[in-house]
């Protein structure tokens, strides 16, 4: 399994980041070929507060999948619009072992 995390920084407006994030989730609920989906609200870490608000997590079967998901007409749109508002977010793709 392949996994996409989308790791957003801490906003300087929470309540129009919330709107536009969730806004942006409903886009990226429409890829093709998600096998799973978690949205995590960071509450923190070790030292305190964290450079992250959100993590979002879009698993696929491959990396070809995640791949046709990114390319699809629904990738390009949900992520056009997540350059719109939370351009600084970090993109993370990773191979998920898992027992």
């Amino acid at each position: 399994m392949v996994k996409l995390s989308i790791l957003y920084h801490q906003p300087a407006d929470e309540n129009a980041f919330e709107l536009r994030y969730n806004q942006n989730l409903a886009l990226m609920e429409q890829l093709p070929g998600i096998r799973r989906r978690q949205a995590c609200v960071v509450l923190g870490n070790a030292a305190g507060r964290s450079p992250y608000c959100r993590i979002l997590e879009l698993y696929f079967e491959n990396y070809p999948a995640l791949d046709e998901a990114m390319r699809s007409t629904q990738g390009q749109q949900a992520g056009a619009d997540l350059m719109q508002f939370a351009k600084d977010s970090e993109l993370i793709f990773s191979e998920v072992y898992e027992d």
